[in-house]
């Protein structure tokens, strides 16, 4: 790691695909997890110390598999941190922050080729407005720099808003997302569903972009995909059901799930569909229903951890999911406290794939 600033490929030059550049999925192997400690009482409706107990659980797992970089952005952050934190495999970077959500305001890592230790390794750096302007978001915007200029990672800057949350890969050129938040007009008004396509092959090596109408109730990121819908391999799906037609996210979770099952992949073959209860529950905050899900789990090095929320469908959620994960430990953590703010730890991490920082060199001659 230097201090060298490092090169920007801004939109002008070669496309990331165009030097054999794509985003590799979530279960290939990961250097590390980036994540950003909890601060702002007042963005957690009075919760915080709760929700700092949850968040150090998460972190000390995620540490025992893989390194963790976390973020913190004021000396009392760092010392609540190093106090919960003692001895786990823990980076700390001192970085103004605004909030948590690394997934969405973190850099999109890519790669040269398969993830492998020697693949050259670079990311792109998108605009961030918090989920359209809903929170302050300044700080968190600059977070992908600071990342790049770390890991001394010459890279791409793009003009387009876009949020990790809100989009799916799984690592054989296919994408999945919402109409409800890639084409929300406070993001990046004008794209079509077309043109999102074509940027994101360029940018991420996603080749076939497939498309969900929406989310969950109340989801202040206008309906993410990992917060109802996941790739777990190249060929399965799992996706969220609610099981109350009298509940608002029955009928929407319902059409994904028909939708889901016409879809196919590059070769024109079906997806293997899995469904996946919501918590039977429901939870109000203080800004009216909460949005928990199992499907806001985090993939890492040898393990998934899957939010808990008291839940009578907390155990279901973990059969359903352990089988669909061989050779990976699937744990279950409490996230009652963290879902206050509207998310969970899927939208909490931000994983770095293995590979060698890339030079550059095969853009630098064009």
């Amino acid at each position: 790691m230097t201090d060298a600033a490092p090169l920007h490929l801004l939109p002008t030059a070669p496309t990331p695909r165009e030097l054999g550049f794509a985003m590799p999925p979530e279960w290939a192997e990961h250097q590390a997890t980036w994540m950003s400690w909890p601060a702002d009482d007042e963005l957690w409706f009075g919760h915080l110390a709760g929700v700092r107990d949850e968040f150090a659980q998460l972190v000390r797992t995620i540490a025992r598999f893989e390194p963790v970089h976390l973020l913190v952005r004021d000396e009392e952050s760092e010392q609540d941190a190093r106090s919960r934190l003692s001895g786990a495999n823990v980076t700390y970077h001192r970085v103004p922050l605004d909030d948590v959500w690394i997934r969405d305001n973190g850099p999109m890592f890519i790669t040269q080729g398969q993830p492998t230790p020697h693949a050259p390794l670079s990311l792109v750096n998108w605009r961030f407005n918090a989920w359209g302007g809903k929170f302050h978001w300044e700080q968190d915007d600059r977070v992908p720099e600071y990342v790049a200029g770390w890991l001394n990672l010459p890279h791409w800057d793009r003009p387009e808003v876009l949020e990790g949350g809100g989009l799916e890969v799984n690592g054989a050129g296919v994408g999945l997302t919402t109409r409800s938040c890639f084409l929300s007009k406070a993001r990046n008004p004008g794209l079509s569903e077309e043109d999102y396509a074509a940027l994101l092959r360029g940018a991420l090596g996603v080749d076939k972009l497939l498309w969900l109408d929406g989310g969950l109730e109340n989801d202040h990121t206008d309906g993410h995909i990992d917060t109802i819908t996941r790739f777990v391999d190249p060929r399965t799906i799992v996706t969220s059901v609610a099981e109350d037609p009298n509940d608002a996210n029955y009928p929407v979770m319902q059409k994904n799930l028909a939708d889901l099952r016409a879809m196919t992949d590059l070769n024109g073959d079906p997806f293997r569909i899995v469904e996946l209860p919501l918590p039977a529950k429901r939870l109000e905050g203080a800004e009216g229903r909460l949005p928990p899900t199992y499907a806001n789990f985090y993939i890492g090095n040898g393990f998934v951890v899957v939010p808990q929320y008291g839940d009578p469908n907390d155990a279901r959620a973990l059969e359903v999911l352990r089988p669909l994960f061989p050779g990976r430990e699937v744990i279950g953590l409490r996230s009652r406290a963290i879902i206050e703010g509207g998310g969970s730890f899927h939208c909490m991490t931000q994983q770095q794939p293995v590979g060698q920082p890339w030079t550059g060199e095969a853009w630098k001659g064009q």
